[in-house]
């Protein structure tokens, strides 16, 4: 009798198990389709090209961007430093974006940056030690500590001097007395190598620190010791992007040789390339204010940003000519800026 019950104890209890079993199923199931499944990754969005980018004026590529901050752009910026000056010689500020236009070899561009801050400059000054500057050194020295002092406390400065040989006497400081402690020990005697110490202010500039960079040459304009000629200076001054500033401290009846002569056309033409100025020193006292007068016109300049027109990469010297529309009621202003830049593929 025990022994008859025994099967359909056992198979009850299968048929319990499998039912149990059939529960938990449908159960785990039910849980997984009610849960909410992850989102998948979104569709990335399409970038903006320069060309199909909005103009408006709070686009990313209009924006006026303060200077020294990175500019992030696909296309190549071309960036002009810009000086403005009333018939009076004195700095006109105050202007706007639209007060300027830039064309690159004839044809219009779009200003598409614009700023006009004091920031810092990278400067070399480029000092004439020759014999030639005997009479003149001191009064150039007082010029030199004066331009250091007047400039952006933020600016960076080396030194370099010339005579026989250009030699780098002091690299990249803003330490202003030590800078006027090497001033002091100079004499002035030998040659004068003026395209050498040119070159070895530009060579300088690539461990410069800041976006913009100037030479400030103080010499008579002679040269009879280089080794680079005036077309090397030329060329390497057009191929670089730093502005150079001239004190000509010529002698008034135009130089006792033909080197000399020849010193104030060489630095009119090395200043007028870069958009930087010439300035021919009438009287010696007048030095200390010159260079007053160029360090303040490096802290009041306008910076231009365009992405040129042109995107062949053909290495050709492009030129770049600067107009105003001034405000109305302003006297006939006058633009400095650089005349040109070698192109991508250069």
């Amino acid at each position: 009798m025990q022994a008859a019950k025994e099967p359909a104890r056992r198979r009850t209890l299968a048929a319990l198990c499998l039912t149990l079993c059939a529960l938990f199923v449908c159960a785990v199931a039910t849980r997984a389709g009610a849960q909410e499944l992850p989102a998948g990754p979104e569709s990335p969005q399409p970038a903006q090209s320069p060309s199909t980018a909005p103009h408006s004026k709070s686009s990313p590529k209009t924006k006026n961007l303060p200077l020294g901050k990175p500019i992030t752009t696909n296309t190549q910026m071309t960036l002009v430093n810009v000086s403005v000056l009333d018939p009076l010689g004195r700095i006109v500020t105050g202007l706007r974006q639209d007060n300027f236009r830039v064309f690159e070899d004839g044809v219009e561009q779009e200003v598409v940056y614009f700023a006009s801050d004091d920031v810092p400059v990278s400067i070399g000054v480029i000092f004439d030690m020759s014999g030639s500057m005997a009479d003149k050194i001191e009064k150039s020295r007082k010029a030199a500590v004066q331009f250091f002092r007047t400039s952006n406390p933020q600016d960076e400065f080396f030194l370099v001097d010339f005579n026989d040989r250009a030699q780098l006497i002091t690299p990249f400081t803003d330490n202003v007395d030590q800078l006027q402690n090497q001033l002091m020990y100079t004499a002035a005697h030998g040659l004068t190598a003026l395209y050498d110490g040119v070159y070895l202010g530009l060579s300088q500039m690539r461990s410069a620190h800041h976006e913009r960079k100037a030479l400030l040459i103080l010499s008579d304009g002679g040269d009879n010791h280089s080794r680079y000629t005036e077309t090397d200076i030329r060329r390497f001054v057009q191929e670089s992007d730093v502005q150079v500033y001239a004190i000509g401290l010529f002698d008034p009846d135009g130089g006792r040789t033909p080197e000399e002569q020849h010193g104030p056309a060489l630095l009119s033409d090395l200043t007028q390339l870069t958009g930087g100025r010439l300035f021919v020193v009438q009287n010696l006292s007048d030095l200390p204010d010159i260079a007053t007068k160029i360090s303040m016109e490096l802290r009041n300049q306008y910076v231009l940003g365009y992405i040129p027109s042109d995107h062949r990469d053909d290495g050709k010297w492009r030129k770049i000519k600067i107009r105003l529309r001034p405000p109305r009621g302003l006297p006939p202003l006058s633009v400095y800026a650089k005349t040109g830049y070698y192109g991508p593929g250069h």
